[in-house]
């Protein structure tokens, strides 16, 4: 069989309580990073089996390796640093948070591989077809708009949308020169964009939601030009989620 398929897996699983618990004292300083990755394999191979024994013929690392679906991401292109947001908080169970904004602060780039070794780990525990998924390049704009950008780095963001399209090709050669033949590009915003909050919040950033959902769909198109023909892409959307909470 070949991807696409008709029972997919979108990307996230819940971490492993161990995992997580592991991964707050890797940040506290008290385990080293080498730990963690022990850790997180362990993880992986057994989601895998997991998946593998449910009859998937799509197998994810459940994104066991990120603290964020897009951020982690994000946050390894040039030109982007992750900074807190001061918005309304996610309210769940008494407990508030809040995932922070990927600003852009300098010129988009891709300067190293991006997760390969990730999916190169993936591939190396599953015969079957290893998906990688990564936040679609609109994620890098929807949250923060034009008021996260940089009017230093970009006073005209036609510029700033052919740096990211073209950092993105950059980003997928990596994953397919490791072996990456099924990408999922997760992409709340065509979702989102139909919540008038939504909208509001947009335009409180600077930015037209009416014109949106066609410049990242051109985004999209062209950080996709050059990916390699037998490399499958497919798209999720959603109106969000965070601990079962939507967004939009």
């Amino acid at each position: 069989m070949k991807p696409p398929f008709r029972a997919d897996h979108v990307g996230s699983l819940l971490r492993p309580p161990e995992l997580a618990a592991l991964r707050a004292r890797w940040k506290a300083g008290e385990v080293d990073a080498a730990t963690l990755r022990h850790a997180e394999d362990e993880a992986i191979r057994a989601a895998v089996r997991r998946q593998e024994a449910t009859g998937l013929q799509s197998i994810t690392d459940g994104e066991f390796r990120r603290d964020w679906w897009h951020l982690d991401f994000l946050a390894q292109l040039d030109g982007v640093t992750l900074t807190a947001n001061e918005g309304p908080k996610f309210r769940i169970a008494g407990a508030s948070e809040q995932p922070p904004i990927a600003t852009v602060t300098g010129r988009i780039g891709c300067s190293r591989p991006i997760m390969a070794a990730d999916f190169a780990f993936l591939k190396s525990v599953t015969a079957r077809t290893p998906k990688m998924t990564i936040p679609s390049p609109s994620m890098l704009h929807l949250r923060g708009g034009r008021a996260a950008i940089s009017r230093a780095a970009y006073p005209d963001l036609d510029a700033f949308w052919d740096d990211v399209a073209a950092a993105y090709r950059v980003a997928i050669g990596h994953l397919a020169a490791a072996g990456c033949r099924y990408l999922q590009l997760d992409d709340i915003t065509f979702a989102y964009l139909c919540d008038p909050k939504i909208q509001a919040n947009c335009r409180a950033n600077g930015d037209d939601p009416a014109t949106l959902p066609q410049r990242y769909a051109d985004t999209i198109n062209a950080a996709l030009r050059d990916k390699p023909a037998d490399l499958v892409v497919t798209i999720h959307t959603c109106r969000g989620n965070f601990k079962s909470a939507w967004v939009a």
